[in-house]
């Protein structure tokens, strides 16, 4: 009996002591490097360009980090002789993947350390430069360059800024690191990029069809250039079995759908992971409609629509104030389709480029006289009706329960009136055909094709809103 009770002691002492333990530690806070950085004028400018390329959000949403900070003086020096783009690619090389302090920066365990930097996590990186090494100079000094071969060793330690200790450290460096043919890279501005160029190399034919043939394409445009982010459903998520029937869309509302797609502001992946609140989207026309929410598993990010859920699967393009990435569904949101979700029966053979052999599709029956594409709206659709399921206009369950065979682009009837030459076309190169390509070249000369063509009906639909906006110019002045 007293053994027992001399146990039962020793239990709840050792129960009370590991309590106390627990409660002593400090909670980690997670750091904010804007936070930091703003009790610091000397590096104000450096804060901003974190902020404008959004950096920030990247060392936020990493722990065991260290950034590595410019003066005034070196930041506006580096800042006033190349475009953002380039400003990120290179301070992305001061940011680096480990912890080190003064104290661990005066005590390397080699003379020289090799680190690896954010830039290297970009996919951009070639021949060391995602590296850095630091290297202890003798005399309490510790130099920094770029591990590429060649690099100069024109940056050295001047002093420790801040540290949360194993978490995040701020350390001043004289000079930027200059890692080889990082500031010579070709850098022209968002407008220039070709987004239907990248978006069919990344196997999203359907969508880079959609966009342009409905104007969509022309919105993007005129948004990138402030910022713009792009969800490239590929043409695979176009196949899926609960995909609801899009052909119940009327032109207005698969517009809408487009829009949904992207989000009027740069947000790269590092800046997603820690948005908590609801994304406003292109198709947004009041709070709380056609709006995308962030969950992340780990490093996964998947956005949340009305529907269902949908991975962001790779980052294609990521040039501030640009970003497009490829996700694995079609994000379908409840404004045109309702809450609930039924399961379309298994698609038929696509008929999109691929190396893969399949029975050939049964012949397209003609499309309607070709009318031209709807010019681009300047405000999204708004959505229709809500009726207690949230169902689209044309009934609560005709979108939701439809039964129709999901192929590599969506026959709605109205949307195919613009888009009978690219899909009579994509008939033309059936999969059979595709298969019986004896080279990688021939395949890629038939994709090289189809963007010529998808090009040149871009370049169509924007000359005539030119011509829209210079007519309407002159009526209003007659």
């Amino acid at each position: 009996m007293a053994l027992a009770y001399t146990m039962g002691a020793r239990h709840f002492i050792f129960l009370i002591l590991t309590l106390s333990l627990i409660i002593t530690i400090p909670t980690m806070k997670a750091h904010n490097i804007t936070e930091i950085l703003s009790s610091f004028p000397d590096y104000t400018l450096f804060n901003s360009y974190l902020t404008q390329t959004r950096l920030c959000d990247e060392i936020n949403s990493r722990e065991t980090i260290t950034v590595l900070v410019l003066n005034e003086t070196s930041m506006s020096i580096l800042a006033s002789k190349h475009p953002l783009s380039i400003v990120k690619a290179e301070l992305s090389i001061h940011i680096l993947l480990d912890y080190f302090d003064a104290a661990k920066l005066h005590d390397l365990a080699t003379a020289t350390t090799t680190v690896t930097t954010l830039y290297q996590t970009t996919g951009e990186a070639e021949n060391g430069v995602g590296f850095v090494n630091i290297t202890d100079l003798q005399g309490g000094k510790v130099g920094f360059r770029s591990a590429a071969p060649g690099s100069a060793l024109d940056s050295t330690y001047t002093k420790e800024v801040k540290k949360v200790p194993y978490s995040i450290a701020v350390l001043e460096i004289s000079e930027p690191i200059i890692a080889p043919g990082v500031l010579n890279s070709p850098a022209g501005s968002a407008s220039d990029v070709n987004i239907t160029d990248v978006i069919v190399k990344a196997g999203c034919i359907t969508f880079a069809s959609l966009i342009v043939e409905t104007g969509v394409l022309n919105v993007y445009r005129k948004v990138v250039n402030t910022g713009l982010t792009i969800f490239a459903p590929s043409d695979e998520a176009f196949k899926a079995a609960n995909l609801p029937d899009l052909s119940k869309l009327t032109n207005a509302e698969v517009i809408a759908l487009l829009r949904y797609h992207a989000l009027a502001s740069y947000d790269p992946i590092g800046t997603l992971k820690t948005i908590k609140d609801p994304m406003a989207t292109l198709a947004t026309n009041s709070a709380g409609k056609f709006d995308l929410t962030v969950n992340l598993a780990g490093d996964e990010v998947t956005l949340k629509a009305g529907r269902d859920s949908s991975r962001i699967s790779s980052t294609l393009i990521d040039s501030t104030p640009l970003c497009i990435f490829t996700v694995d569904h079609v994000l379908i949101p409840i404004e045109l389709f309702g809450n609930a979700s039924s399961p379309a029966p298994a698609p038929k053979p696509v008929t999109s480029p691929s190396p893969s052999t399949a029975p050939a599709p049964s012949p397209v029956v003609p499309a309607p006289k070709s009318a031209e594409a709807p010019p681009p709206v300047y405000s999204p659709p708004a959505p229709p009706t809500e009726t207690p399921a949230g169902s689209p206009a044309e009934g609560p369950n005709q979108a939701q329960n439809s039964t129709s065979g999901n192929v590599a682009y969506v026959k709605a009837p109205a949307l195919f009136n613009a888009l009978s030459v690219v899909s009579e076309q994509m008939e033309i190169w059936s999969e059979v055909e595709i298969a019986q390509l004896e080279a990688e070249k021939k395949h890629d000369e038939v994709v090289d094709e189809m963007l010529t063509m998808l090009n040149a009906k871009a370049e169509a639909s924007r000359l005539k809103e030119v011509e829209q906006e210079v007519g309407k110019d002159v009526d209003e002045e007659q």
